[in-house]
């Protein structure tokens, strides 16, 4: 009866995945509450629900170009042309670039998203319940990918305890139908996640995933630059149209797959 034990781990792991991700999913919907009401999204709240602090300081970068108080070089380097910002963000940027006035645009990035400025925003979307909080971004995905070891994990003990001798019940009732009751409850969990919690951003909660669908449609109309500058908070670099800015971005990548 070796198998009862197998069958014993079987359950452990798909009650205590299940359940997380089903705790996880309640936690997610308590975000949402009514935030979405009466909140008109800035460009810099757009990038972040969008793409966290990595799409800010791109957003940043992109409107300073387009203004032509930074130069965003083909060769993937920044070079200020107004040393002064005209907000948080932008003295991030160009402190992050330096006294010297020229930098490389990686490490610009970098420094500029983990910049205080970014912070105190993601604070802010967080109290509005427009972004999901630091510690439960990745609680569901977690969730999910638990449930779904749990499920191989099922296979895996059943197909051990198939191989073991006398695999049938006092009943006569074969092992694998004992092995099947929590694969079907992982397998039920994850599809019920699908339906239900599917898709789920890093970043915004579902009250900002609205807004943020307000915004993309309004992004697809051609206009003036603050549409421009919506599609590269919403969409990110791919959005950008000038070949020589895309080119700045795109060396900056290459690069740091290089360094990588």
């Amino acid at each position: 009866m070796f198998w009862v034990l197998l069958l014993l781990l079987a359950w452990a792991a798909a009650g205590i995945s299940c359940t997380r991700l089903c705790l996880a999913a309640v936690r997610a919907a308590a975000v949402d509450a009514d935030a979405a009401r009466g909140h008109d999204l800035t460009l810099y709240e757009a990038a972040f629900l969008s793409g966290g602090p990595a799409r800010v300081a791109d957003l940043t970068l992109v409107s300073m170009a387009r203004q032509r108080r930074l130069l965003l070089a083909h060769t993937g380097w920044a070079t200020v042309v107004d040393p002064r910002g005209r907000d948080e963000m932008e003295r991030s940027v160009i402190g992050a670039i330096g006294p010297e006035g020229q930098s490389r645009i990686a490490p610009v990035r970098a420094t500029a998203a983990a910049a205080d400025s970014v912070r105190h925003l993601a604070d802010h979307l967080v109290a509005v319940g427009l972004a999901v909080p630091d510690g439960a971004r990745t609680t569901v995905a977690g969730a999910v990918r638990q449930v779904q070891a749990a499920a191989a994990a099922v296979l895996a003990l059943g197909a051990v305890a198939l191989m073991l001798p006398a695999q049938t019940t006092g009943n006569e009732v074969p092992v694998v139908v004992w092995f099947a009751l929590p694969l079907v409850l992982t397998l039920s969990c994850l599809a019920i996640a699908r339906i239900e919690v599917h898709p789920y951003t890093r970043w915004a909660s579902p009250a900002g995933q609205r807004l943020l669908g307000t915004l993309a449609r309004h992004s697809d109309d051609t206009g003036d630059d603050r549409t421009y500058l919506t599609s590269v908070a919403v969409r990110g670099i791919r959005a950008i149209g000038e070949p020589d800015l895309r080119a700045a971005f795109t060396h900056r990548d290459r690069s740091a797959e290089r360094r990588g």
